[in-house]
């Protein structure tokens, strides 16, 4: 079975029909599903998510549906170690860093971003469109 590691504004895509990458998140999840994949969020982003979601109790909700079919993965103290070395030395995003080595440890196929500068540990990086192709 594949494995894909999902940016926190992906899954902030799916639960805000606001978003301008609402409808892209929506057939997103539909081929993931279809297609077996599994599906990887650390477990910091859910307190992200959580703080920036508007509908708070849907969105508890949807972590509820989540739990038992996603891997919520904690980064651990490895992967924090290679972030923050990585992170310092090349100036990159914490946030980021620590999401790329995770999905490294957690043996993700993918990344999926919206982000333009998610930052490159050696695994695949893609957006929507890259993705879908």
């Amino acid at each position: 079975m594949s494995r894909v590691f999902l940016d926190t504004n992906i899954v902030l895509d799916m639960l805000t029909e606001e978003r301008e990458n609402h409808l892209q998140s929506k057939e997103l999840f539909s081929y993931l599903l279809l297609n077996d994949y599994d599906i990887v969020i650390s477990e910091d982003m859910l307190s992200t998510i959580y703080y920036i979601a508007k509908n708070k109790s849907a969105t508890l909700e949807f972590f509820q549906t989540i739990q038992d079919e996603w891997m919520i993965v904690p980064y651990g103290k490895e992967v924090i170690s290679q972030a923050l070395i990585f992170a310092l030395d090349n100036k990159n995003d914490l946030e980021d860093t620590l999401q790329c080595f995770s999905a490294k440890a957690y043996k993700c196929e993918y990344v999926i971003t919206s982000d333009k500068k998610f930052v490159d540990c050696g695994i695949k990086i893609v957006n929507y469109k890259r993705f879908l192709k």
